[in-house]
């Protein structure tokens, strides 16, 4: 970690920090109701029972398993689809339109689609998470494939590669740091739909978590939840940006 990187750690802790200061002075002089908005000692508390009592524990473990398994599926179809699409004129003449078409759908729209097919379960979730994720990673794949340098491109033709070996000596790692920010921006979509989707069907997860807290006026409740969703978050972000730099360490930018 360098000095820069420390010193935009600590200032992001102290944001963080005048936040929950800004919260518990609300919350103090009640400038809206307790049943809405607990203290963050009251937060804190019931995020602490929750994991002592092992429910809260539980329903993380659920939401993560989809969301990683959402992720892993949008991730995969993505980058095949993605990668055909970029190097086959044909794909992109013919199947980029329809793509273009389904793209714009919010995925909230395709959940009732997925309730039809696969009912209130896990599939239905998964099958939503599916939809609403692969965009970023399909399309930034799909980009850095086909945005090669011509001079790579020539070499290539020069050298005889196959299509495969094209794709996976040149065209996939120049498309690499597309396919990465795509991934990040795909993690962050599968968190938000798979807390639709348990919502939606009452499946155990804090989707779950955080609705029955919120219709039961349990105010300490919900917002463990939510911290617990931001932490995921946080935490995801952190990882995908090691996972970056290190894969990506032979570019200039990973290095300052």
């Amino acid at each position: 970690m360098t000095r820069r990187d420390l010193i935009w750690g600590l200032a992001s802790l102290c944001f963080a920090g005048f936040l929950v200061f800004v919260w518990h002075l609300i919350s103090v002089n009640r400038l809206v109701a307790p049943v809405f908005l607990p203290a963050p000692l009251d937060a804190f508390g019931a995020l602490a029972r929750g994991f002592a009592d092992g429910r809260l524990s539980s329903a993380t473990a659920e939401t993560l398993q989809r969301i990683v398994l959402g992720w892993l599926l949008a991730s995969g179809l993505g980058i095949v689809v993605g990668a055909w699409i970029g190097i086959s004129a044909f794909a992109r003449t013919y199947v980029m339109p329809t793509l273009e078409l389904l793209r714009p759908l919010p995925a909230s729209a395709a959940i009732p689609v997925a309730i039809t097919f696969f009912g209130l379960s896990d599939a239905m979730v998964l099958a939503s998470v599916g939809f609403g994720a692969v965009w970023p990673m399909l399309l930034a794949t799909a980009y850095g494939v086909s945005t090669v340098d011509v001079r790579l491109v020539e070499v290539s033709r020069m050298l005889r590669l196959s299509r495969l070996d094209y794709l996976r000596i040149v065209a996939l790692p120049n498309a690499l740091p597309d396919i990465l920010s795509g991934m990040r921006v795909g993690l962050v979509v599968a968190l938000i739909i798979t807390i639709v989707g348990e919502m939606l069907t009452s499946r155990t997860g804090l989707g779950q978590w955080v609705i029955l807290a919120a219709r039961s006026f349990r105010s300490a409740d919900m917002f463990a939840g939510i911290i617990v969703l931001g932490l995921i978050g946080l935490v995801s972000a952190l990882l995908l940006s090691q996972l970056e730099r290190r894969v990506l360490r032979w570019r200039p930018q990973a290095q300052t």
